[in-house]
């Protein structure tokens, strides 16, 4: 009997599978579930727009760009490099990374408390020393500050960039705000509520940002050796060239960019706005949200 290949529909469902379990974890599914159809008040209404923004495949590239930002200052990639595993145990690291986005974005309101708690536990264990000898600390509201606003920035830009459909400016801000009443209760003091804000927070942070043997050590790692297959590493190479080509051109320069990802440069967003779409397409699609049986509409808590 001749062999036939199997139908694009049944690789559609593998590849999203194998892309799910790599970013959630073995126990994607049930994560899902619970996350999406456990009854119970949110942080967050269907209609606000961090729900937009982490419900699109744009996120990839935000995430991406995000740690390549964060890295370059000195203080947080010693805490990044010292104790969070992202080379000896990435994808975990990835897995802990969307389970806590998922949870604050779309859980119950007691599942996301839980996973806040959970967050400061593990920051209040982490300090050090940088290399220089600077000592640092994980729950340190200036360093906090930096992650945070570098996260959000980068989420929102890949999204206004490659998300299906990019927020007008009062989302814009909307979004920030979102991710300021999470911020917040991680420990971040007074965080922006703007894109305005967001940007001048940003500035503020922009004579502490230098490259070291670390961030270039991370930047080789995340896109010129990314722990994949090799069928994976084509797309993720013009998703790593799109995350770099997102970040400002004065970041860009103090990275220790690998030659592939230069050469990509130029193909980086149509490369990335196909990468995206990829995975848009092959991602399973989330649980439908619990329902109240009173008012048959989700279940939310504005904060």
């Amino acid at each position: 009997m001749l062999w036939t290949p199997p139908r694009v529909g049944e690789l559609r469902k593998r590849a999203g599978e194998a892309l799910l379990h790599r970013v959630a974890g073995p126990t994607a599914h049930e994560k899902r579930a619970r996350i999406h159809e456990t009854p119970g008040p949110r942080w967050f209404g269907p209609d606000r727009p961090v729900r937009v923004v982490h419900a699109d495949a744009a996120m990839y590239v935000g995430g991406l760009a995000a740690l390549l930002l964060q890295s370059l200052h000195p203080v947080a990639m010693a805490a990044v490099a010292a104790h969070s595993g992202f080379e000896s145990d990435p994808w975990g690291r990835l897995q802990r990374t969307s389970t806590f986005l998922a949870v604050t974005t779309f859980g119950t309101a007691q599942d996301a408390e839980q996973a806040v708690r959970r967050v400061r536990h593990v920051h209040g264990a982490v300090r050090g020393r940088t290399p220089e000898g600077v000592p640092y600390r994980a729950s340190d509201p200036h360093l906090l500050a930096w992650v945070h606003a570098a996260e959000t920035a980068c989420f929102l830009s890949a999204h206004q960039r490659y998300g299906r459909r990019p927020l007008p400016p009062r989302e814009a801000d909307g979004y920030v705000a979102d991710m300021a009443q999470v911020g917040h209760r991680l420990g971040v003091v007074d965080p922006p509520e703007t894109t305005a804000g967001l940007t001048a927070r940003l500035a503020e942070y922009r004579p502490e940002l230098r490259a070291t043997d670390q961030s270039r050590a991370a930047a080789r790692y995340l896109l010129a050796h990314p722990p994949l297959p090799w069928p994976a590493r084509l797309p993720y190479a013009f998703l790593a060239a799109a995350a770099v080509e997102l970040l400002p051109a004065s970041v860009r320069a103090r990275l220790d960019l690998p030659y592939t990802t230069r050469l990509l440069l130029p193909l980086a967003r149509p490369g990335g706005h196909a990468v995206v779409a990829a995975i848009r397409w092959i991602i399973p699609t989330a649980p439908r949200p619990a329902r109240s049986p009173a008012s048959g509409s989700p279940h939310t808590l504005r904060v």
